[in-house]
This record gives structure tokens, sequence and C-alpha cells, in this order.
């Protein structure tokens, strides 16, 4: 069917969110963020769990309620919608008194309540809507009778982003339900085009152990038009307002951030641990709510989690000072043709090491750590590579990309692409860390030595025992304690594998040369 075909016709030539979005105002350390929704008493979905999950992200939470429901963790025993009438008064004296940052909405009840909702919208203009519309299940049982979805239609051109189930968005496009996720994007990129809206297609609902996420949009808001961030599926029985949590918090972050991309990337990682810290709670019987406040657990010492990764290191860094690649380096007597490879490989890897730097910028949670990791990016290319480039440009170097190389950078943009900034931080520290180590070591020996001035190595030595590099090698340690420090178990268990992973190809890159000659 065409994409056009989606909305009702009265609707089709409603203003697209996506061409305004850039008008979202100033983004807020603390957003003001309302969600429009039902009532769950048992607290697992619904206004309850938004108001969770936007206390979780920083927010101040307001809510509008637009049902009652008898419920527990076992199902829905009965429904009641107040009249549409003093839903709007609801919203009406909260946008009359407070500024809204952003709005969540999700189960609207019925036509008339429907109808409410988007007067309102119309009328206040939030600068972020996110509209997740409940209209089935899990099971796939539909929630919202066909005389409200029409209504519901109308409403998508209002939203900046709309986050369906696979059902609802098969519903939405009145097409049979994607059960492959090629198709699942398929279905996403017709209802963006004929919303003007970005897409959250969410692949929980798939069979199989991965479950992907992706941003669908295909009028150029996003940096392509489909962004995919892959996923594991979490086992528990514990997904009681999965649905709901995410679209509160990516309202909430979005509002913060004002970046789609960068705010599932912060999203996602913190569902994926509310569902596995949800067998905490132990609530109900049945499908028990996620864990949204997994994250507060009572943080480390400040330098408590740098002392744990310092310890990981240890073994590596003796393993690198055991090497002779290293020790002939220091001594001076060093192959030429080793620290020519070992250059034209660290060259290679800078490049993309850099483009790692740039990415944990942009998924850095303050404006003092994106500005930290893009001067590093850059110190990569400006810096550091033209030591590279003034000492291979005397020499005839073979410009091959060596396995180790390869495998250390695969494994960090595997890292970035985790959804976790706090492991990718971890995963690029040891480049800072142990070479800052190295350097400073082996250049005071140097000095210690009284080597020759014409030791032909003493610009790299001097280069890494730079005070500059050091001052920057304690902040990205800083950064990583930090993070390691406030993260969860499982997200601190994660830091360090990634740490670890990083550490050992430190090792094997310095006795590449060796293998290689």
């Amino acid at each position: 069917m065409s994409s056009t075909s989606v909305l009702p016709p009265e609707t089709e030539a409603a203003p697209s969110r996506a061409a305004a979005s850039a008008k979202a105002g100033t983004r807020r350390d603390v957003p003001r963020v309302l969600s429009i929704a039902g009532s769950d008493p048992s607290g697992g979905a619904g206004i309850q769990a938004d108001l969770k999950s936007i206390a979780a992200h920083g927010g101040y939470g307001m809510a509008a309620i637009t049902a009652l429901t008898v419920q527990n963790t076992q199902g829905v025993r009965a429904v009641h919608v107040p009249p549409a009438t003093f839903l709007a008064q609801q919203l009406d004296a909260i946008s009359d008194d407070i500024t809204i940052d952003a709005v969540k909405i999700g189960m609207l009840g019925d036509a008339e309540v429907i109808a409410a909702v988007r007067s309102w919208l119309e009328k206040v203009r939030p600068g972020v809507v996110v509209l997740d519309p409940v209209m089935a299940a899990t099971s796939g049982d539909r929630l919202l009778k066909e005389s409200a979805e029409a209504a519901l239609r109308g409403l998508l051109p209002l939203a900046d982003l709309i986050t369906p189930n696979l059902a609802e968005l098969a519903m939405l496009l009145d097409e049979p339900q994607a059960h492959a996720w090629p198709d699942a994007l398929e279905q996403g990129r017709r209802l963006a085009a004929a919303t003007g809206a970005t897409v959250l297609v969410k692949g929980g609902h798939l069979d199989g152990g991965a479950c992907p996420d992706a941003l669908v949009n295909t009028a150029g808001v996003l940096s392509q038009e489909v962004v995919v961030l892959p996923g594991d599926r979490i086992p528990t029985r514990n997904s009681h307002g999965t649905g709901c949590s995410l679209s509160s918090a990516m309202a909430t972050v979005q509002a913060r951030l004002g970046d789609w991309e960068a705010s599932l990337r912060t999203v996602k990682p913190w569902l994926a641990g509310a569902l596995q810290a949800s067998d905490q709670l132990e609530v109900g019987a049945g499908n028990g709510p996620i864990h949204h406040f997994h994250h507060l657990q009572p943080s480390l010492p400040a330098g408590k989690f740098a002392e744990i990764l310092r310890a990981e290191a240890g073994p590596d860094l003796a393993a690198i000072f055991g090497l002779d690649f290293i020790r002939s380096l220091a001594a001076g007597s060093l192959d030429e043709k080793q620290f020519a490879y070992y250059l034209a490989q660290d060259a290679i890897y800078l490049n993309g090491y850099s483009r790692v730097l740039a990415r944990a910028s942009a998924m850095a949670p303050t404006e003092t750590e994106q500005l930290f990791w893009a001067r590093s990016a850059q110190q990569c290319l400006e810096v550091e590579s033209e030591l590279h480039r003034s000492w291979l440009s005397t020499r005839t170097v073979e410009p091959c990309l060596g396995p180790v190389t390869k495998s250390y950078v695969d494994h960090l943009l595997a890292a970035s692409a985790s959804g976790s900034y706090a492991v990718l931080v971890a995963a690029v520290l040891p480049c800072f860390w142990l070479y800052a180590e190295v350097g400073s070591t082996l250049h005071g020996e140097f000095l210690t030595a009284g080597a020759p001035a014409d030791h032909p190595y003493a610009a790299w030595l001097r280069t890494y025992a730079d005070e500059d590099f050091a001052a920057a090698t304690r902040r990205a340690m800083a950064t990583a304690d930090e993070a390691g420090r406030r993260g969860s178990e499982n997200e601190r268990a994660a830091m360090v594998l990634a740490f670890r992973q990083s550490c050992r190809f430190e090792v094997d890159f310095f006795d590449a040369p060796r293998l290689h000659a």
C-alpha cells in the first residue's frame, strides 16, 4: 500500500513535526516532562512507570491521567476512562502554569480522549513529543477500539518520535505484522515517510536471542535514514511496562541532549540493565516490572574503580616492559624496520581511534566530557600522527593493515556500538594510560642513563612523556573512574572486560613488529 494511505485524509496535510524538531528549545539539565497516559495501580506500567523513568533520567515528571485501570502483574481486570473534558482541564491547568519541555503520550482510551490531546498539542506545541501508540498488548490483543484507531493515526504527524511495538507498527500501516528484522525496518520506513516523524522500530517481539532497536527517519533528521543499535535479549519474565518506560525515558533524555541517536544510546543500555535487575524487586506473581533505579546503587568511593582498573592492567603492563621491542626501543638499538612497521601501524590505528574518540564525545553526558573527547580525537590527528608522518616520510614502509591493528580497532568500534558510554570509555583508556606509563618510564630511564643526544627514538619517548599527554591521561582515568563507580555491577563488569581486552591488544600491538619481521 502507498505510504500516504496510513493517515486519514483530513490529517495527511498536517504539518510535519520532524521539520519543526529544531525548534525544540533550550536543552535543560532537569527537563520538565509531562506524561499523558493511563494509570497502573501496581506501579509497573503507565503513568507510574513513566514517572519513575523520567526521574531515573533526571527529569521532573508530571502526569495527566487518561484512564484508570484495575490491574496487577497478572493482568487487567477493568478500565475506566474519565470524561475527555476532565483530561482537557488537566492539560490546560498544567500548561497554563508550567513550561513543558517534553511530552510522552501513552494509553488514550477512546476517540474523544485522543481528540482532546490532539487539540491541546496543536495549541501548546511542546518542544519534544513522543507518542507510544498503545494499541496492542505483548500478546497481540487489541487495546484500542477500531473506531479510535483512525483518531490515533491523526496524532502521528504531531509527534517527533513514534515508538510502536511490532504489532502496533503493523496496525498503524494496516499491514500484517513483520516477523523478520528487515521487514520491520521497511515498515518503519513507510511509517516515517507517511508521518514525517522519527520511528523507533523495536526488536523486542522478534524471535531469537538478538534484540536490536532502530531509529528511522526519511526526512534527513538523523545521520542516516536508519540507525540500528544491536542488543541481546535479556532473559527475564519481568517486562511489564517496558514500552512505557522506554518512551518516557526517550522523551526525557531528548529534552536534555537534543539528539535522538544519543538519546537512544543512553536509554537502551539503561533499559537492558533495568530488565537484568528486575528480579531484585520481587513484585507480583506474574509479569513483574523492570527496575527503573537499578543504576542508582551505592557508588564506589572516588578513585576506587580506577584502582580496580590499575590492578587489572598490572600483568599486561609488566608484559609490555618485558618485550624485546620495548627494551630495544629504550636502548636505542631497535631495528629501524621494526620501528617503521610499528609507526605505520600506529598511524593506521590512530585514524580509527580518533573516530572512536569522536563517538565518545557524541555519547558523553556532559559538555565538559564532550569537549575532552573531541580535543583528544583532534590530538590524534594533529600531534601524534604528525610524529608518524614526519618520521615515515623519509623511509619506505609498506602501507598494510596488520592483523593486530585490525582486531584492536574492531574491538574499539564494537565498544562504541555497544550503546554504553561507560564501556566505551573503559575500552579507549589503555591507549592513554598504558602509553603514558610506558612513555614516562622509558623517558625517565632515557634521562637517568645519560642516553646520547642522537638517540634515534628520542622524539617518540618525549611525545608520550609530555605533561599535556600525562594530564589528558589523568583526565581519561578520572572519567572512567566516575563512570565505573556510579555504574551498576553489570556495567562495571562490562567495563572491566572491555578494558582488559584493550590492555591485551596493547601488548600484542607492541609485539607485532617482532612477529612481522
